[in-house]
């Protein structure tokens, strides 16, 4: 299926970077600046992130604006309306980690529907691995923004995102209480620590259970 000579392709801006880095605050102000500009615009965000509420998207530092909750992307058309799909320019996608179907969902908007995507996310999880598909979408991205935080110990350019407790699952929803962002170095010691702690503990309980 090729885009229509009537609807233009539209792009597909992505936005990485580890917790705390500004991400959903550069999204809200893009979204902000495309809807100043007159373009339509909607925001999804995965209802897996609750944190602030289920239908509004709040940054750190308390900015907010209405959101689509949704488990999936491909649910977003049917519940917006095709005709108000139709005549939306911009869809901002937070927390895009927490979609599988973000590849498809981007390319079909992008490619044959004309919409500008603007997609903001994490790029790792903590353990510095791929985290969901956005790195999949960045060969299909017109550009790729990556930002940094303060690391939280030192205050360098923190790039990776070290959790502090020893929940192991991939997906654990939290804020400060559970991540920090951190430079390499603290990033490579603090594993360091969270290991040791986790040895520790795990001979607690087994000393506990022979008790």
């Amino acid at each position: 299926m090729e885009a229509s000579s009537e609807t233009p392709p539209g792009e597909i801006h992505v936005i990485v970077g580890p917790m705390f880095a500004g991400k959903t605050t550069t999204l809200l102000r893009r979204i902000q600046s495309e809807s100043s500009n007159g373009r339509s615009v909607a925001i999804i965000k995965s209802n897996k992130d609750t944190r602030y509420g289920l239908d509004s998207i709040v940054t750190h530092d308390g900015v907010k604006l209405p959101c689509w909750p949704l488990a999936n992307l491909s649910s977003f058309r049917q519940k917006l309306g095709p005709d108000s799909y139709d005549q939306l320019d911009v869809i901002g996608i937070d927390e895009a980690q927490f979609f599988g179907d973000l590849y498809d969902f981007c390319r079909e908007a992008a490619d044959h529907h004309g919409k500008t995507v603007i997609v903001a996310g994490l790029d790792g999880d903590y353990l510095r691995k791929s985290f969901g598909s956005i790195l999949d979408i960045i060969p299909l991205a017109d550009s790729v923004t990556k930002l940094t935080a303060r690391c939280e110990l030192c205050g360098k350019r923190a790039f990776f995102t070290l959790r502090k407790t020893q929940e192991t699952e991939t997906e654990l929803i939290g804020g400060a209480d559970v991540y920090m962002p951190v430079c390499r170095h603290h990033y490579v010691s603090g594993q360091v620590v969270i290991e040791a702690a986790r040895v520790v503990l795990e001979s607690q309980i087994r000393c506990g259970s022979y008790a």
